[in-house]
């Protein structure tokens, strides 16, 4: 790890004037692992932990706003986001550990990087290293053709096949949540389909976010009335494991037809992935086995397996349909 300057602005300006091309840091549990491994050479540290960030309020539109200091674990056990949103509360308590969830923070969480084993290797794009065009475009990926099981199937390029890691995004996603963002440019909001990028050809350029720029808050939408939400998450151990494949899905059924569905899948994409593929295979149809196996068809028409990776193409659709049976029956 190399030397650093460190500032604890006590205001959201004096962060922003204090970036000046270094990292914000808040719970640091992928920042300092990072700058650890050389992944992350920052040559100065914005401590944000003073910031006014760190509250869950009622809007007046009756949907909830998250600053980006609040905590996952205070956010999971928060009493309206379990009783409204609920598929957040179980995203993130299926995600990391105790200690991890006390610490990480909202909106480190949605700028989670990759746990690919060759982005993470302290050599990867530099001469004699694995290649890894996250870390050094033009140096190649070598997860093509090295080992790729925990990789992604869907929203590749030949540049990267990278799996985003987040569990709390997938539920964010399916949400269709809005992210608050402030820089040098003033404040702007970005929507959450908007805010993760698909690698191809600049895999190195993974969200909306400009230089400078800062998350500030995560605005969820008014719950729909009778719609239920759940979150599965599949995984090679119970606790503290990354997702195979995971899904959120809401949903209202009338009548025993299918009036409002979201479905978002972990685990499998280059980011967090909503499919419109498998909602508009649902909408207005009955809520059965038959049709979740369609959609969950279509959710995965799209994916491109590798050498090692091809068992998640049936394992998240079983997963899709599990989670839908889940949220509407």
């Amino acid at each position: 790890m190399q030397t650093f300057n460190y500032v604890k602005p006590a205001s959201i300006d004096k962060a922003l004037a204090a970036a000046n091309g270094g990292k914000f840091i808040a719970g640091g549990t992928t920042l300092v692992d990072l700058m650890k491994l050389s992944v992350e050479q920052p040559t100065g540290l914005v401590d944000i932990n003073l910031l006014p960030l760190d509250k869950i309020e009622t809007l007046p539109t009756g949907g909830l706003r998250i600053g980006a200091m609040v905590r996952n674990s205070d956010l999971a056990w928060h009493p309206e986001v379990q009783k409204s949103y609920a598929v957040l509360s179980q995203a993130l308590l299926s995600g990391a550990s105790p200690q991890l969830r006390n610490m990480a923070t909202t909106g480190g969480n949605l700028l989670q990087r990759t746990r690919c084993a060759y982005f993470r290797e302290p050599n990867a794009g530099t001469p004699g290293g694995y290649g890894c065009d996250k870390r050094t475009p033009g140096t190649g990926c070598a997860a093509l053709e090295g080992y790729n099981r925990t990789h992604a199937v869907l929203g590749t390029s030949e540049h990267c096949i990278a799996t985003h890691p987040s569990d709390m995004c997938v539920a964010m996603a399916a949400l269709e949540a809005v992210i608050h963002a402030e820089g040098p440019k003033g404040k702007r909001t970005i929507a959450f389909a908007d805010f993760h990028k698909l690698p191809g050809n600049t895999p190195h350029i993974e969200n909306a976010l400009e230089p400078g720029e800062l998350v500030t808050y995560v605005d969820l939408p008014k719950p729909i009335e009778g719609s239920r939400s759940v979150y599965l998450k599949l995984r090679d151990r119970a606790s503290y494991e990354f997702a195979l494949a995971s899904a959120a899905v809401l949903a209202k059924v009338e009548g025993g037809h299918i009036r409002y569905v979201r479905v978002a899948m972990g685990g499998v994409g280059t980011k967090p992935w909503r499919s419109h593929e498998a909602e508009a295979a649902l909408m207005g149809k009955t809520a059965d086995a038959a049709q979740f196996r369609k959609a969950a068809e279509a959710a995965l028409a799209g994916a491109k397996p590798h050498n090692d990776n091809a068992f998640k193409v049936e394992l998240a659709k079983r997963c899709v349909v599990r989670a839908l049976k889940m949220a509407t029956s």
